[in-house]
């Protein structure tokens, strides 16, 4: 028992935290390749996201980047593909930075809060109908339904600034700014919103749901095989349309914690792609919500002091896209090298995978014997 606790510690590392030291050490070379230093890069992501108050900033960022995370791990435990993240994330953020201010003026700012992010779920649980249903009762392939609702929400949302909810009293097509004393409340003695703290406590939860809960079981029945589960009594069609649904409706809800948060306004064609950030996280952590808290603080510090080190060092700031690329390739790799035979599988529930596949994967060497 103890060397099987051991084999999988060792496994758990090299496919989670060796890719990451292997994107970090060859875009520390690219680095060196274009001119530029990377002990002062490395060194200026610590100072800008860690060291004196940087760190509250980090952890401010985590916030939303955790939350699209969980949506995004949802949807990927019952093998769907939501790559609608940016357009979805979006719409949360237009309906709490356009909604927002209308409904600040008229009710109390707690209450205000509250509808503004039930209506964020709402908008993207609804835009995320379309893919599913078409997924659900015609087998169309969600990545590039996704892909085309997601076009089509950033068109709408921008739109939306540069009409509707835009503010009149400035040129620049952009929301009306939301006034401090209505934003999300700082933690006591911080600067960090309570959106991190819902973060949190999000993950805590979708973590239970996930793995301790008959749901969480069903989910996984179902990504392992939509077949099996039809046999079983699930409804294919409603869990393909109640994990979009899940998915799509938490990482709307992310935007408008990030407006509320810390933005306070948000401009047309702004675009965080938080989504394509966080996607190679939630694989380093095996699809597990609080597994993926320590690989979105990372990023986050990443990505918050990486900006001026980035500016410093004489490099884009979309080098740090680059750095990403790398660990998902890496990632790739190592699975790749770990386990050729049964490439993906160690991102399965060992429990599921005693259960589920063994049984698929002895008739399929029956047969071939």
């Amino acid at each position: 028992m103890k060397t099987e606790t051991s084999s999988a510690l060792v496994q758990g590392f090299v496919r989670s935290v060796v890719p990451v030291l292997l994107a970090l050490i060859v875009s520390g070379l690219i680095m060196l390749a274009m001119g530029a230093s990377p002990l002062d890069f490395f060194a200026g992501v610590w100072r800008y996201g860690i060291t004196g108050s940087n760190w509250q900033r980090s952890l401010a960022l985590m916030s939303p980047l955790l939350i699209v995370a969980i949506g995004i791990i949802v949807a990927f435990r019952g093998q769907l593909w939501n790559l609608g993240y940016n357009g979805q994330y979006l719409l949360g953020a237009v309906v709490a930075s356009g909604l927002g201010p209308i409904l600040y003026a008229v009710m109390p700012a707690f209450l205000a809060t509250i509808i503004v992010f039930v209506v964020a779920v709402l908008a993207g649980a609804v835009w995320s109908l379309i893919p599913a249903i078409l997924k659900a009762r015609y087998g169309t392939n969600e990545i590039i339904t996704s892909l085309v609702m997601s076009f089509i929400a950033i068109g709408v949302v921008n739109l939306l600034i540069k009409g509707v909810f835009k503010d009149p009293g400035v040129t620049t097509p952009q929301t009306t700014v939301i006034p401090e004393d209505q934003l999300l409340p700082y933690i006591p003695g911080t600067e960090i919103h309570i959106g991190f703290l819902i973060a949190i406590a999000l993950a805590i939860v979708a973590q239970i749901v996930l793995s301790r809960t008959s749901f969480g079981l069903r989910i996984d029945i179902f990504g392992a095989s939509p077949k099996a589960a039809r046999h079983v009594g699930l409804n294919s069609t409603w869990m393909v349309v109640l994990l979009f649904a899940i998915s799509s409706g938490l990482i709307a809800f992310a935007g408008s914690v990030d407006i509320l948060g810390q933005f306070t306004y948000q401009r047309a064609d702004w675009d965080p792609r938080y989504g394509d950030a966080v996607m190679p996280l939630v694989f380093l952590a095996r699809f597990r919500p609080v597994a993926a808290i320590p690989f979105v603080a990372f990023y986050a510090v990443l990505a918050t002091g990486g900006t001026l080190a980035a500016q410093q060092a004489g490099l884009n700031v979309d080098f740090l896209f680059v750095i990403v690329g790398l660990i998902l390739l890496f990632m790739t790799i190592t699975e790749y090298i770990g386990n050729r035979r049964a490439l993906g599988q160690s991102y399965v529930p060992a429990g599921l995978r005693r259960t589920v596949l063994q049984p698929f994967t002895r008739t399929s060497e029956r047969t071939s014997a």
